[in-house]
Protein backbone atom coordinates (compact mmCIF):
# COMPACT_ATOMS: atom_id res chain seq x y z
CA UNK A 1 0.00 0.00 0.00
CA UNK A 2 1.71 3.24 -1.11
CA UNK A 3 1.15 5.61 2.43
CA UNK A 4 1.29 9.47 1.64
CA UNK A 5 1.53 11.83 4.41
CA UNK A 6 0.46 15.51 3.82
CA UNK A 7 1.30 17.90 6.41
CA UNK A 8 2.33 22.33 7.00
CA UNK A 9 0.86 25.23 8.08
CA UNK A 10 -2.78 26.28 8.44
CA UNK A 11 -3.90 27.15 4.56
CA UNK A 12 -0.76 26.11 3.37
CA UNK A 13 -3.18 23.45 0.59
CA UNK A 14 -2.51 20.45 2.80
CA UNK A 15 -6.69 19.41 1.99
CA UNK A 16 -6.58 20.68 -1.44
CA UNK A 17 -3.34 18.88 -2.87
CA UNK A 18 -4.14 15.69 -0.86
CA UNK A 19 -8.04 15.88 -2.52
CA UNK A 20 -6.21 16.42 -6.13
CA UNK A 21 -3.59 13.39 -5.12
CA UNK A 22 -6.34 11.03 -4.70
CA UNK A 23 -7.69 12.00 -7.76
CA UNK A 24 -4.65 11.44 -9.88
CA UNK A 25 -5.00 7.48 -8.17
CA UNK A 26 -8.59 7.03 -8.58
CA UNK A 27 -8.39 8.18 -12.35
CA UNK A 28 -5.97 5.16 -12.51
CA UNK A 29 -8.10 2.91 -11.46
CA UNK A 30 -7.10 2.63 -7.69
CA UNK A 31 -9.13 2.50 -4.39
CA UNK A 32 -7.62 5.41 -1.94
CA UNK A 33 -8.28 6.34 1.47
CA UNK A 34 -7.89 9.96 2.48
CA UNK A 35 -8.21 10.84 6.11
CA UNK A 36 -7.80 14.30 7.11
CA UNK A 37 -6.77 15.21 10.76
CA UNK A 38 -8.35 15.93 12.69
CA UNK A 39 -11.88 14.05 11.75
CA UNK A 40 -15.54 14.71 12.14
CA UNK A 41 -16.06 10.64 11.90
CA UNK A 42 -14.63 10.05 15.85
CA UNK A 43 -14.80 11.54 19.58
CA UNK A 44 -11.08 12.21 19.49
CA UNK A 45 -11.30 14.49 16.19
CA UNK A 46 -14.04 16.16 17.69
CA UNK A 47 -12.44 16.45 20.67
CA UNK A 48 -9.19 17.81 19.28
CA UNK A 49 -11.55 20.55 16.93
CA UNK A 50 -13.39 21.81 19.78
CA UNK A 51 -10.40 22.31 21.43
CA UNK A 52 -8.31 23.79 18.58
CA UNK A 53 -11.52 26.51 18.98
CA UNK A 54 -10.86 27.14 22.31
CA UNK A 55 -8.28 29.23 24.39
CA UNK A 56 -5.67 28.87 26.64
CA UNK A 57 -2.82 25.88 27.75
CA UNK A 58 -5.59 23.36 29.02
CA UNK A 59 -7.14 23.51 25.31
CA UNK A 60 -3.62 23.49 23.68
CA UNK A 61 -2.49 20.60 25.58
CA UNK A 62 -6.08 18.87 24.61
CA UNK A 63 -5.89 19.64 21.05
CA UNK A 64 -2.86 17.99 20.85
CA UNK A 65 -3.53 15.17 22.95
CA UNK A 66 -6.89 13.90 20.78
CA UNK A 67 -5.28 15.10 17.44
CA UNK A 68 -2.51 12.05 18.29
CA UNK A 69 -5.39 9.57 19.35
CA UNK A 70 -7.17 10.43 15.99
CA UNK A 71 -4.42 10.22 13.38
CA UNK A 72 -3.59 6.81 15.64
CA UNK A 73 -7.08 5.50 15.33
CA UNK A 74 -6.84 6.35 11.20
CA UNK A 75 -3.50 4.31 11.31
CA UNK A 76 -5.12 1.34 13.41
CA UNK A 77 -8.30 1.09 10.74
CA UNK A 78 -6.45 1.60 7.76
CA UNK A 79 -2.75 1.02 7.59
CA UNK A 80 -0.47 -2.16 7.07
CA UNK A 81 -3.73 -4.68 7.17
CA UNK A 82 -2.87 -7.63 5.15
CA UNK A 83 -6.22 -7.72 2.69
CA UNK A 84 -6.13 -3.69 2.85
CA UNK A 85 -9.33 -1.67 1.80
CA UNK A 86 -7.29 0.19 -0.37
CA UNK A 87 -4.43 0.95 -3.13
CA UNK A 88 -3.20 4.23 -1.52
CA UNK A 89 -3.90 5.84 1.53
CA UNK A 90 -3.26 9.45 1.90
CA UNK A 91 -2.98 11.26 5.75
CA UNK A 92 -3.26 15.16 5.79
CA UNK A 93 -2.09 16.30 9.41
CA UNK A 94 0.30 13.42 10.69
CA UNK A 95 3.15 13.60 12.77
CA UNK A 96 3.67 17.38 12.42
CA UNK A 97 0.94 18.59 15.11
CA UNK A 98 4.08 18.33 17.30
CA UNK A 99 5.33 21.82 16.03
CA UNK A 100 2.43 23.35 17.87
CA UNK A 101 3.71 21.99 20.91
CA UNK A 102 6.32 24.26 23.21
CA UNK A 103 10.14 23.48 22.86
CA UNK A 104 11.81 21.12 23.68
CA UNK A 105 8.69 18.86 23.65
CA UNK A 106 7.74 19.05 20.12
CA UNK A 107 11.10 17.88 19.07
CA UNK A 108 10.81 15.16 21.44
CA UNK A 109 7.56 14.16 20.64
CA UNK A 110 8.27 14.64 17.19
CA UNK A 111 11.38 12.27 17.59
CA UNK A 112 9.43 9.49 19.83
CA UNK A 113 6.59 9.47 17.34
CA UNK A 114 8.38 9.38 14.01
CA UNK A 115 10.41 6.23 15.35
CA UNK A 116 6.93 4.26 16.69
CA UNK A 117 4.62 5.50 14.09
CA UNK A 118 5.44 4.50 10.39
CA UNK A 119 6.50 6.61 7.79
CA UNK A 120 7.16 6.58 4.43
CA UNK A 121 9.14 7.99 1.23
CA UNK A 122 5.74 9.94 0.54
CA UNK A 123 5.89 12.86 2.74
CA UNK A 124 5.45 16.18 1.82
CA UNK A 125 5.68 19.33 3.95
CA UNK A 126 3.82 22.00 2.06
CA UNK A 127 5.22 25.16 3.37
CA UNK A 128 3.80 28.82 3.05
CA UNK A 129 5.20 31.82 4.70
CA UNK A 130 3.33 32.82 7.90
CA UNK A 131 1.83 35.76 6.28
CA UNK A 132 0.45 33.75 3.47
CA UNK A 133 -1.10 31.28 5.94
CA UNK A 134 -2.56 33.90 7.61
CA UNK A 135 -4.42 35.50 4.85
CA UNK A 136 -5.71 32.12 3.41
CA UNK A 137 -7.12 31.43 6.56
CA UNK A 138 -8.83 34.74 7.54
CA UNK A 139 -11.17 33.60 4.50
CA UNK A 140 -12.25 30.88 7.06
CA UNK A 141 -15.48 31.13 9.17
CA UNK A 142 -13.88 29.65 12.04
CA UNK A 143 -10.38 30.28 13.17
CA UNK A 144 -8.09 28.07 15.75
CA UNK A 145 -6.19 29.03 18.28
CA UNK A 146 -2.94 29.01 16.34
CA UNK A 147 -4.10 31.06 13.70
CA UNK A 148 -2.14 34.26 14.73
CA UNK A 149 1.20 35.40 13.28
CA UNK A 150 3.29 35.02 16.05
CA UNK A 151 2.11 31.52 16.47
CA UNK A 152 2.05 30.58 12.72
CA UNK A 153 6.03 32.24 12.89
CA UNK A 154 7.16 29.90 15.70
CA UNK A 155 5.31 26.75 14.20
CA UNK A 156 6.88 27.37 10.68
CA UNK A 157 10.57 27.65 12.06
CA UNK A 158 9.97 24.28 14.27
CA UNK A 159 8.17 22.80 11.70
CA UNK A 160 11.02 23.43 9.34
CA UNK A 161 13.54 21.85 11.94
CA UNK A 162 11.76 18.67 11.45
CA UNK A 163 11.31 17.58 8.20
CA UNK A 164 15.04 17.23 7.17
CA UNK A 165 14.06 14.08 5.20
CA UNK A 166 10.96 15.29 3.60
CA UNK A 167 9.87 16.69 0.18
CA UNK A 168 9.74 20.49 0.74
CA UNK A 169 7.17 22.05 -1.19
CA UNK A 170 6.59 25.98 -1.26
CA UNK A 171 2.77 26.53 -1.88
CA UNK A 172 2.87 30.49 -2.80
CA UNK A 173 2.55 29.59 -6.40
CA UNK A 174 -0.58 28.43 -8.27
CA UNK A 175 -2.38 25.33 -7.46
CA UNK A 176 -1.45 23.74 -10.62
CA UNK A 177 2.50 24.45 -10.58
CA UNK A 178 2.14 22.66 -6.95
CA UNK A 179 0.58 19.88 -8.02
CA UNK A 180 2.21 19.74 -10.93
CA UNK A 181 5.59 19.72 -8.78
CA UNK A 182 3.86 17.39 -6.60
CA UNK A 183 2.91 14.98 -9.37
CA UNK A 184 6.64 14.40 -10.87
CA UNK A 185 7.97 13.55 -7.36
CA UNK A 186 4.83 10.84 -6.90
CA UNK A 187 5.71 9.64 -10.16
CA UNK A 188 9.88 9.19 -9.25
CA UNK A 189 8.84 7.25 -6.40
CA UNK A 190 6.08 5.51 -7.92
CA UNK A 191 8.63 4.49 -10.39
CA UNK A 192 11.30 3.65 -7.64
CA UNK A 193 9.18 1.09 -6.16
CA UNK A 194 8.53 -0.85 -9.30
CA UNK A 195 11.97 -1.22 -9.64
Amino acid sequence: MRFIIIDGLDGAGKDTHARLIVEKYTSQGEKVIFRSHPESDNKYGLKAKEALLGEGKINHMKASLYYALDVIRSLRLYHGKKNAPADTLIFSRYLLGVAYLPNPLGKILYKLLAAILPTTSYMFFLDVTPEESLRRVSEREEHEMFENIDDLVKTREKALKLVDNWHIISTCGSIENVQNTIDAILDNIDHEHQD
